[in-house]
């Protein structure tokens, strides 16, 4: 086109000239309705093409985040499963060191342990029971382990 128009500046005149650039203008002007309508025809089609795609896409950038989302919580599942395993030994171990401390406090007052009062309350027993045996004595009921009961009142 440029050079048809180079062509008719050089050897032609002003009149075939202007003819020639308004011919040249009215097929620009038409090269464009046509691309605008070319567009307004197909831009729907491939605006829905573009969507049909985007959705393809949304629904696989979906799997990977929530494959990616699985891995990541169950990472910070068994982490925070660990931590709990961790701290409830923690607390065993405070709890041992505590009872440790208190026995020993206790021990050092002179308290003694329920190991020792039932030792030394099952050892009385065996001794009541020696003494009756040796004295010709019958055996007295008793109410809790250890304690005589009383003889009402009369």
């Amino acid at each position: 086109m440029a050079k048809k128009l180079k062509a008719l500046a050089e050897g032609s005149s002003d009149s075939q000239l202007a003819a020639t650039i308004r011919s040249s203008a009215q097929q620009i002007w038409l090269a464009g309705l046509g691309a605008f309508g070319k567009t307004r025809e197909e831009g729907a089609k491939v605006f829905e093409a573009l969507v049909k795609e985007g959705r393809v896409l949304e629904g696989r950038t979906r799997k990977l985040a929530e494959a990616k989302m699985g891995a990541v919580s169950s990472r910070w599942g068994k982490t925070a499963n660990e931590a709990a395993v961790r701290a409830t030994a923690t607390w065993d171990k405070l709890e041992q060191v505590f009872e440790a401390r208190v026995a020993r406090a206790l021990n050092r007052l002179g308290v003694p342990t329920s190991r020792e009062i039932q030792a030394l309350a099952k050892r009385v027993e065996e001794l009541t029971a020696s003494v009756q045996k040796l004295t010709g004595e019958k055996p007295r009921r008793t109410g809790r382990k250890g304690e005589a009961k009383s003889k009402p009142e009369a």
